[in-house]
């Protein structure tokens, strides 16, 4: 591992010598083999960050490389669907998830390269780095983190930057 790396801990997301605390799945971490969508757990694996969305009505860009979310993003969770855990417009006739929610926990996201980007259906859709609705509280697997600590991360990470989760 190196100092750039995302190391989720039980201390929290190690990040350039520092942690941050963080939340993860509802069902705890999962071997990638056993990871399925739905199943709330965030799996251990070694995972490269490959995008970074943002708000632009709510903050400024993070970084050069971030894209913004538009009122009709989305994010399709539905295994049957031929765009499974890709991010697709609306309107949209598969289960998927809003990426421009009214509450802020989508207002900075980071994509992980999870189950993507050939998806195999059911093995679980993204695991996004994004804020946390308040510390201790599970995600659906994603990892959450206190909003200020989040965007510093996002300023300082690149597309060598990976997310260790042991």
């Amino acid at each position: 591992m190196k100092p750039q790396d995302l190391v989720v801990t039980p201390m929290g997301v190690r990040f350039l010598n520092r942690t941050f605390p963080c939340t993860i799945g509802r069902g705890g971490i999962v071997s990638a083999r056993h990871k399925r969508e739905g199943d709330g757990a965030t799996p251990a694996g070694v995972h490269r960050i490959v995008g970074m969305l943002y708000r632009p009505d709510r903050m400024a860009k993070p970084t050069d490389w971030a894209l913004p979310i538009g009122p009709m993003d989305l994010w399709s969770d539905d295994p049957a669907d031929e765009d499974y855990n890709l991010m697709v417009r609306a309107p949209h006739g598969f289960s998927h998830e809003k990426l421009r929610r009214a509450d802020p926990l989508y207002d900075l996201v980071i994509l992980t390269d999870w189950n993507w980007p050939h998806a195999e259906p059911g093995r679980g859709s993204a695991i996004f780095l994004h804020r946390w609705r308040r510390p201790g509280y599970p995600t659906a697997g994603c990892v959450a983190l206190d909003p200020q600590d989040l965007l510093w991360i996002a300023k300082r990470i690149t597309y060598q930057t990976r997310l260790v989760v042991r």
